[in-house]
């Protein structure tokens, strides 16, 4: 059976999410455009420093519950790579869905804001809730589907 083209991008997403560095979390996300690839990002330590993988995580040392205290981590959110990656690369993220395996923090959410996506499409869920009433309040489509299958189907 042929994916439809959310399943496809976020089958996509989970695919980038295997660069992941965090030890907690497995995080990736796609921003499209009229079913092109803008952007892609994961989660784990700014470029060219170490990671959880070779550190540890200093959160789960200290006992840092999920979704609080986000600047103890050392680790940039895949959605925020997304946005960084882009504008290194001189695209603009505007008008574009992000494909994302997890619903974004409230940090992650105003950047989204200001990055002007205009939808978010999930099926993974974060600690935070807060992004719902301002993805309302900015016109942010929300879609928060099931997990698609990590089954590939190749042609015979």
């Amino acid at each position: 059976m042929r994916p439809d083209i959310d399943e496809y991008f976020l089958k996509i997403a989970s695919v980038v999410a295997e660069r992941s560095t965090c030890l907690r979390h497995h995080v990736g996300a796609v921003a499209v455009r009229n079913k092109h690839i803008l952007s892609t990002g994961y989660n784990g330590a700014a470029a060219g420093l170490k990671d959880c993988l070779e550190l540890g995580c200093l959160r789960d040392e200290l006992g840092i519950p999920s979704g609080t205290r986000h600047e103890i981590c050392r680790g940039i959110h895949a959605e925020q790579n997304v946005i960084i990656q882009a504008s290194l690369h001189g695209v603009s993220i505007d008008g574009s869905t992000l494909y994302c395996t997890h619903t974004p923090c409230i940090l992650c959410a105003k950047m989204l804001v200001n990055a002007r996506i205009k939808r978010f499409v999930t099926f993974g869920k974060y600690q935070d809730d807060s992004f719902k009433e301002l993805f309302r309040e900015a016109g942010i489509e929300i879609d928060i589907r099931q997990k698609p299958s990590s089954n590939i189907t190749y042609l015979k």
